[in-house]
C-alpha cells in the first residue's frame, strides 16, 4: 500500500524549506474510489469532521421537531463554531428550548477563536464556561437526544450509553462498515470519537450529500443537516472561517468540515462533478496545527490550500469562486511581520 505523500510544501528562496504529507481519497456514492493521492485507506480519527454524522440519530427520530430547532441551530449542532457572540446566543436559545442548562455539558471550556469575542473575554476578565466551547452545540444536542428520549443525562458521552450506540451505528451504516471494525477514542470535548479509512469516511459524506439509496427517513436526516450547514455555514465554523467561506462561495453545492489533526472532510452534491454526490477525506500526517496572527485571528496553515486544490483538481470550483477564497490558496505568498515576501506555499500533488 502507497504511504503518505507530499501534499503542500513551503519554500523560501529556492529552497523548499517544509513538506507535509499525507493522504487523500475521492470516492462517489456508489463506492467507487475516483481519485486518491498516498494511502487512500490510511485509518484516522475523524475528530470534528465526524460531526455532520453525530447529528444523524437525532435528526431521524425527530429532534428537530420536538425541540422547535431552526436551521441555525441545527448547524450549529453539526459546528465546530468561534465562540462568537452569536454562537453563544444560539446555543443559549437551544438549552432554553430543551430545558437543560449548561453546567450538563461535559466538554470544558476553552478560550475563544472568534477574535472579538477573544479581546472581550481577556479585557473583561470572563470566567469561561461550557458553553465556550466549540463543540458546545454538538453537546447540547445530545443532550436534547438523550432527553427527548427520556435517558439519562449525567452519562451521555459514555461509549455505551443508547445515544452513543446509535450514533456509532449510524456512522458504520453511513460509511458501510462494521461497527467493531471502527476504532474509538476520546476526543478533545471528551465525546467518543471514531477512526476510520478515508476511503470510508469519504463514503459516508458522498452518501449523506447524495442519499438516494437510504431509507426516506434517513436520506430526509442528510438532506436537512447539509441544507443548514450550507444556509447556516457561519454556525458551522465562523464568518472569514475556511468551512464557513467554501459553502458559502459553494452556494449549496459544497458541505465541508474540518477535524482537529490535519483531518477534512468535503461533499459534493449530485451533479457538481458527477451525477452522484461525490465525498473527499484526507488526513496531514504532522496534525496541521492551527496558528493565530496578530489579529488573534487562528488559521491552518495546509488544510485549507489542499482542500482548494482538490476542489480545483476536480472541476468542482471556476475561477470566480476560486478567485474568491483566494486568501485560503491553493498557492499563497508568505510574507513576514515586516510585510516582506519571504516565500510560498503551494500543493504539491496530483490526484490519480
Amino acid at each position: 500500500m502507497t504511504a503518505s505523500q507530499p501534499l503542500l510544501e513551503l519554500v523560501r528562496g529556492s529552497v523548499t524549506e517544509a513538506t507535509h504529507y499525507g493522504s487523500i481519497a475521492v470516492v462517489d456514492s456508489n463506492g467507487h474510489l475516483l481519485y486518491s493521492h498516498g494511502d487512500p485507506h490510511t485509518v484516522a480519527f475523524l475528530r470534528s469532521s465526524a460531526k455532520p454524522f453525530q447529528a444523524i440519530p437525532f435528526v431521524e427520530q425527530g429532534g428537530v421537531e420536538h425541540y422547535g430547532y431552526t436551521q441555525a441551530e441545527l448547524a450549529l449542532s453539526c459546528a465546530s463554531h468561534e465562540t462568537s457572540q452569536m454562537h453563544l446566543d444560539t446555543v443559549q436559545a437551544m438549552q432554553k428550548k430543551i430545558d437543560v442548562g449548561e453546567q450538563y455539558l461535559q466538554c470544558g471550556p476553552h478560550l475563544p477563536g472568534d477574535a472579538a469575542k477573544l479581546r472581550e473575554v481577556i479585557k473583561n476578565d470572563i470566567r469561561l464556561t461550557a458553553n465556550f466551547n466549540n463543540c458546545s452545540g454538538k453537546h447540547t444536542s445530545m443532550l436534547a437526544f438523550a432527553k427527548m428520549r427520556g435517558l439519562p443525562l449525567e452519562n451521555y458521552l459514555t461509549f455505551d450509553h443508547p445515544i452513543q450506540l446509535d450514533i456509532r451505528r449510524t456512522l458504520a451504516e453511513m460509511c458501510m462498515m462494521n461497527e467493531e471494525d471502527i476504532e474509538l477514542g476520546i476526543d478533545g470535548c471528551s465525546a467518543p470519537n471514531f477512526a476510520l479509512p478515508l476511503f470510508n469516511a469519504a463514503l459516508g459524506m458522498a452518501r449523506m450529500c447524495d442519499p438516494r439509496e437510504l431509507h426516506q427517513t434517513r436520506a430526509l436526516a442528510c438532506q436537512k443537516i447539509t441544507s443548514a450547514m450550507s444556509a447556516h455555514s457561519e454556525m458551522v465554523s465562523n464568518y472569514g472561517e475556511f468551512d464557513c467561506e467554501v459553502m458559502r462561495v459553494g452556494a449549496g453545492n459544497i458541505i465541508t468540515k474540518r477535524g482537529a489533526e490535519g483531518f477534512q472532510i468535503i461533499g459534493l452534491m449530485p451533479g457538481v462533478i458527477r451525477d452522484r454526490g461525490v465525498g473527499i477525506a484526507f488526513k496531514v500526517t504532522d496534525g496541521d496545527k492551527s496558528s493565530m496572527n496578530n489579529n488573534l485571528e487562528t488559521g491552518a496553515r495546509v488544510r485549507p490550500s489542499v482542500s482548494l486544490e482538490i476542489l480545483r483538481q476536480l472541476g468542482a470550483l471556476n475561477e470566480t469562486q476560486l478567485t474568491q477564497l483566494a486568501k485560503f490558496g491553493p498557492e499563497k505568498t508568505l510574507k513576514n511581520y515586516a510585510g516582506l515576501v519571504t516565500g510560498k506555499s503551494r500543493p504539491v500533488f496530483n490526484l490519480i
